[in-house]
């Protein structure tokens, strides 16, 4: 987003805003802000499981550089993360180690499946093999392909971005208190 449309989203009309202050003030909303800042500074906690995994490493490399979107320091512990990229096979055996990472991670999070494998378990139709990531936790963005490319994880962000920009404080669940409905 360029700083002339972060403007326009940010602004309010000139008429509400003193002459004298039209340059050093800005009016805008919480949600906006809120949501403007969750967008650019979401931290990622990796977990690559196979060959998807490759994939998710190269995005980050210096030729598509996820860091660009807000993305750039992936955590190794999910009490840090708040984005779970899931990429790869997963096991029954594996099951429990990525509900317990999806539990230690604070609201708000997000996950992300990415390849065939772990949005529908592939070409791995066995009792060992979980047939899809949405079995075991909520899914917000699926990204198939097999292995899908860097630049379709770049655009899973993207996508992601535009969800988290289309919440509101008043309607989220994890900024409620207890006992709101």
């Amino acid at each position: 987003m360029s700083e002339r449309e972060i403007h326009h989203t940010l602004t309010v009309p000139e008429t509400l805003v003193p002459e004298d202050l039209q340059r050093n003030a800005l009016l805008t909303s919480v949600d906006s802000v809120y949501n403007w800042a969750r967008r650019r500074s979401m931290w990622p906690l990796t977990f690559g499981l196979a060959c998807c995994a490759l994939e998710m490493i190269a995005a980050g490399a210096a030729r598509y550089d996820y860091g660009r979107l807000g993305m750039d320091i992936p955590f190794s512990s999910p009490r840090q993360s708040d984005l779970l990229i899931i990429s790869g096979t997963i096991t029954h055996k594996m099951a429990p180690q990525l509900i317990r990472l999806w539990n230690q991670m604070p609201e708000p999070k997000y996950s992300i499946a990415m390849g065939a494998c772990t949005v529908s378990g592939g070409t791995f139709d066995s009792y060992a093999v979980v047939q899809g990531a949405a079995e075991l936790i909520p899914v917000d963005i699926y990204l198939p392909g097999c292995p899908p490319r860097p630049e379709a994880l770049i655009y899973a962000f993207t996508k992601l971005h535009e969800m988290v920009g289309q919440q509101s404080v008043k309607t989220v669940s994890w900024y409620r208190k207890e006992g709101e409905a």
